[in-house]
This record gives structure tokens, sequence and C-alpha cells, in this order.
């Protein structure tokens, strides 16, 4: 439907509400409540963690602004989202990972993922997530060294260990599992972005206060993450700050493009990611779980969608 002039009146289809909120504000405040998270990651892991987030962001940029260019279509690299996307996989990855392969890693989120799909809202998947399983897959041995805190390796001749999920998976000297305030403050080997739960939670509570992001998804997916542990008898603060739950939850399950529309369907997906994510922990052959759990659970959101619309007043189906 087309638009026409009733006298001083412009005469258009719905919707008519307009407000001052762009993509670009949006992933500005992203970007912001990933800073404390970012910080923390050249404390606990050195300058190395600034430079390889840093080679992600670049690398993501260049490669949006490539593609747009080759294919002669507008510019998009001001919305910010291809810098948030560079964080994120950034945040995804062992410090200690050659840059050419998380230039590969930018390469595959922004232009397989997101930019053949259409550009930003069009990809099915999550970009960094699709991008850290493919580099998983690619470079196994890379992409499972981790670098030891900066304050560990100082206090012994260790520059790389085994995550707190990796030593509880292995099952062997579980003594040597750090402490839950390690945990929440971040000084255990991981990927450089996610140690840190504490950095990560003040992140999300400002995305939640600005509006960016609904609790739901993040509620749902960490609270199943502490029934499961619970019921698996295992210590539930454990799994919440281990591993990528904490950063998952606030800042890739909550998606725009690739997570439920409405409230009850962001409550079944962060339940899903939770159950998948414990599942693949607890009895799967790797120690993390948390990036195939939201992937799985992007591939459902179309039927998640389907299932939880309401339904049209005096209708009688969805």
């Amino acid at each position: 439907m087309g638009r026409y002039m009733q006298g001083n009146l412009v005469v258009s289809p719905s919707p008519h509400v307009m407000d001052n909120i762009t993509t670009t504000g949006i992933m500005r405040d992203v970007l912001i409540a990933l800073a404390p998270a970012f910080v923390m990651s050249g404390v606990i892991f050195g300058s190395r963690a600034i430079l390889l987030t840093i080679t992600c962001i670049v690398s993501a940029v260049v490669f949006e602004w490539g593609f747009r260019i080759v294919t002669k279509k507008e510019q998009t690299i001001g919305d910010l989202s291809a810098a948030v996307t560079g964080i994120l996989l950034g945040f995804n990855l062992p410090s200690t990972l050659p840059y050419w392969m998380a230039v590969v890693g930018s390469f595959v989120a922004i232009v397989v993922v997101k930019q053949i799909f259409g550009g930003i809202g069009q990809n099915f998947a999550n970009p960094a997530i699709t991008a850290r399983i493919v580099l998983l897959v690619s470079f196994t041995t890379p992409m499972t060294t981790w670098s030891l805190p900066n304050r560990i390796i100082e206090a012994s001749d260790a520059v790389t260990g085994p995550t707190p999920l990796g030593i509880l998976s292995m099952g062997t000297d579980l003594g040597s599992l750090p402490s839950n305030m390690d945990l929440f403050l971040g000084y255990v080997g991981g990927s450089l972005g996610e140690t840190s739960a504490i950095a990560l939670l003040i992140g999300g509570i400002y995305l939640i206060l600005r509006k960016v992001i609904e609790p739901s998804i993040p509620v749902a997916f960490i609270g199943t993450v502490f029934v499961f542990a619970l019921l698996a008898g295992q210590d539930p603060f454990f799994h919440i700050f281990a591993g990528g739950v904490m950063l998952g939850a606030f800042f890739m399950a909550t998606d725009y493009s690739t997570s439920p529309l409405t409230t009850p369907g962001k409550i079944v997906f962060g339940i899903g990611c939770g159950v998948l994510t414990m599942v693949i922990r607890l009895f799967g052959s790797y120690p993390e779980g948390v990036s195939y759990a939201i992937l799985l659970m992007n591939i459902l959101t179309p039927h998640i969608d389907n299932m939880s619309r309401r339904k049209i007043y005096g209708g009688g189906k969805k």
C-alpha cells in the first residue's frame, strides 16, 4: 500500500509510532555493556587479549565494508553491528589463537553468516557463535589451548592449562577446581571474554536497564542451568560462572535476529538453551555446550515463533 495526501495530512499504512531508537544506538549500548569484560580480558590475560579482540573488530568491519562495496549495496558499517560481531567473536576465542585464524573467523561471521543472507536482521544464526564453531572444527588444537590468567602464570612456569569445565569433564584432580569467587572474578583459564562473570553481569544489567534486551532469555537460560545442575547433584554456581553461560545468556542468545519475538517464546528459547548446555556439559564429549545450544535454538526460533504467536482477535487460528 502506498500513501496519499488528504488535506494537510499524510495517510499511510501502520505502524505510525515513531521513536529515537536506532540500530546504531542499540549497538553502541551493546559495546558499552561489553566494555567491562573487554577491560577484564586485558587484566586477566594480558595485552594479547586486547590485540586479538581488536583484530576481530577491525577485520569484521573491513569485511563488511568490502562486501558492501563489491555487491554495490548501501554501506552499513556505520550501524556498529560489525564491530559488535567482532568483539563477540574475540570474546569466544582463547587469547593464544593466531591472529590470522581470528581473521578467518571474522570472514565466516560477516560474509558467510551475515551478509550473504542479506545483512543485519536477515541472518538465521548468530554470526559470532557460528564462526566460533567453524574455527573449533577447523582448528581444534589452537581453539582448545587455553591461556592461564597472569597471576597464575606469575606463580608457576605454566602458560596454558585446562578450563574449569575441562577439569570437571576429565573427572581428575577435582581438588584443583577454582573457587566460585575466582570464577566470578574471572581468574581462570578460558576464552578471553567469557571468564569474568561479574564484568558480564554488569554489562547485562546495563542492557536490561537501557531496555536493549528483555530479561526473559537471560533469566530463563541461567535459571535452567541452575536447576539442572542442582538436579544433577552439582554446584549450580560453578556451572553459571564457568564457561560461556553469562556471555551467551546476556549477549548472544538475546540477538534480535535469531531469538523469538514474543515473551513466552523467549522463555522457551532460554530454557532450551539452558537444557542443551547442561546436557552437552554433563553427557557430551566436549566440556562446553553454550555455543552449540544457542545455535541449535537459533534454528528452532521460527518454529518457536509460530507456536507462541498470539491469536488474532476473533480468529480461530494463530
